[in-house]
């Protein structure tokens, strides 16, 4: 199975193909929605405040934390 990617924009509940290519009529199509996170701006820079502690090192191995965990119960 060969892939390739096609860019389509929603119309009144419809997925529109803006450029189908050589696909027979009755080809069936895989769709996947790309940028629709569902994540509000807080979570957003909650994530990307994740994201800079590990690129800072300012992170612990889950090991750790795991360790850490079990010990407490």
């Amino acid at each position: 199975m060969s892939m390739s990617t096609l860019k389509a924009i929603v119309q009144g509940g419809r997925a529109i193909i803006e450029d189908v290519g050589d696909y027979p009529d009755g080809t069936e199509l895989d769709v996947a929605i790309v940028g629709n996170d569902q994540m509000s701006d807080e979570e957003r820079a909650k994530l990307e405040a994740s994201l800079n502690d590990l690129d800072a090192g300012r992170t612990k191995p889950a090991t750790e934390v795991f360790a850490r965990l079990y010990a407490q119960c």
